[in-house]
């Protein structure tokens, strides 16, 4: 039986495996692959070789028949690589056929991502989620000969040795407390930030919220539409925690606006779960800006994933702005007319250039109005601190003072109707 060395090497040279299946279009498979080759070198790690492999229906054993196990162990030994990844999910048995046939590390594209958002998580909150994701995910997957990615690495934790049944529960009881523990933990930081959100929501202030795959430059545009400075890398989650900046419109308006987490293909469910307090920034937003990357061959497929992800969270499709990122990046002005053409709905920009910045500014502002309920109030001069506040939203259109308070007529988003619902002295006009 394999035995798991006592200081096990780190993981350098990845050999990738990709999966064709009958239900696919034909270049998917190449495209996940080459996104997964992307996925495995933002850990730095480097990919020795791939071997794609078209499969009518999955093995119990290997997930893929005899022969083709036997030509990706020749590959693998061929390139002297060091971990085998596959882009298609394993169970936790293929997983220890595979390292007890391969004698090497075997994981997939579930903790090749998990491994990624586990070293770029920043804040409580997001460690809390990852680990929450990694413990989930290891729960199954105790009998397996390695540790996790992370620990191979040079990461925290130890190796499990399986010294028998009893270590092996005893394992797995000290992995569901754990579980236990971090959803308690998660319980009160959600907790603290409904707090946070509620306070964001007595400053009648608009928020926008950019979406779209990951790296298709939406923190570039964050920082092009505000002045910020936040972190900007060429690679694959750059940045996971929700960022947000204040955003002042063409028209004077501010709004606050939060770049999100990014999409990918095949996002492990776990994480889609775990990352959902960022991704609930976008569905509370007033206006959501779908950020494509122009320049990606994948540019549609990107967008379709987004567009899935958003639609399985509930988003509302009538607030959304889709923008064209990177512009500057097209070097033929035919192909690109070709895409104004046939989406004249969406904006076209360049973060860097800001070519088509405040086009967008304009568009945010115009959805944001559009949704505006027209009311009638009477502020107490007591509560003239919400006076201001209206003002700050550029929401009141007519003013005079009464005997009894201030007279307002305003246009106001409507998550901001309560601010105002003990004053109304006219029922709600409605949404222009």
């Amino acid at each position: 039986m394999f035995e798991v060395k006592e200081k096990p090497k780190m993981v350098e040279r990845a050999f990738l495996v990709g999966i064709q299946t009958p239900e696919m279009n034909a270049r998917e498979g190449e495209e996940l692959l080459a996104e997964l080759a992307e996925l495995v070198r933002s850990l730095e790690i480097g990919v020795v070789g791939s071997l794609l492999v078209n499969l009518r229906e999955p093995k119990a054993r290997f997930l893929v028949g005899g022969g083709k196990t036997e030509e990706i162990l020749a590959a693998v030994k061929e390139h002297e690589a060091d971990a085998i990844v596959f882009d298609e999910e394993l169970t936790p048995a293929q997983q220890r056929n595979w390292e007890k046939e391969s004698n090497l590390c075997v994981i997939d594209r579930q903790e090749v991502i998990i491994d990624i958002f586990g070293q770029r998580a920043q804040t409580k909150e997001a460690t809390l989620q990852v680990d929450l994701a990694r413990m989930e995910y290891s729960l199954p997957r105790l009998k397996r000969a390695w540790t996790h990615l992370s620990r191979q690495r040079g990461g925290g934790g130890t190796v499990v040795r399986g010294q028998g049944e009893t270590q092996l529960e005893a394992d797995r009881r000290l992995v569901q407390t754990r579980i236990a523990k971090l959803k308690r933990e998660l319980a009160e930081v959600r907790q603290h930030r409904e707090i946070q959100r509620k306070q964001r929501l007595r400053r009648p202030v608009p928020t926008a919220a950019l979406v779209g795959y990951t790296n298709a430059g939406k923190s570039s545009l964050l920082n092009a539409l505000t002045g910020a400075e936040v972190l900007v890398e060429d690679k694959l989650f750059a940045t996971l925690d929700p960022t947000t900046r204040q955003c002042h419109l063409p028209d004077g308006q501010k709004v606050l606006l939060t770049d999100t987490v990014g999409f990918v293909r095949r996002l492990p469910h776990k994480l889609v779960d775990a990352f959902r307090a960022t991704l609930e920034e976008a569905l509370l937003a007033d206006v959501l800006v779908h950020v494509v990357d122009l320049s990606s061959p994948d540019a549609e497929e990107h967008r379709q994933t987004t567009l899935n992800v958003l639609e399985e969270l509930g988003a509302d499709e009538s607030k959304l702005i889709t923008v064209y990122n990177k512009i500057d990046a097209v070097q033929n002005i035919d192909e690109l007319e070709r895409l104004r053409f046939l989406h004249r709905e969406a904006l076209f920009v360049s973060a860097h250039t800001k070519e088509g910045l405040p086009q967008l500014g304009e568009k945010i502002g115009q959805i944001i109005a559009g949704e505006s309920l027209s009311v009638a109030v009477l502020i107490p001069y007591n509560k003239y601190d919400l006076v201001g506040k209206l003002h700050d939203l550029d929401a009141v259109t007519e003013q005079r003072n009464e005997d009894d308070g201030v007279y307002l007529e305003c246009l106001i988003p409507p998550k901001f109707e309560p601010l105002v619902h003990d004053y109304l002295i006219e029922p709600v006009a409605g949404q222009r």
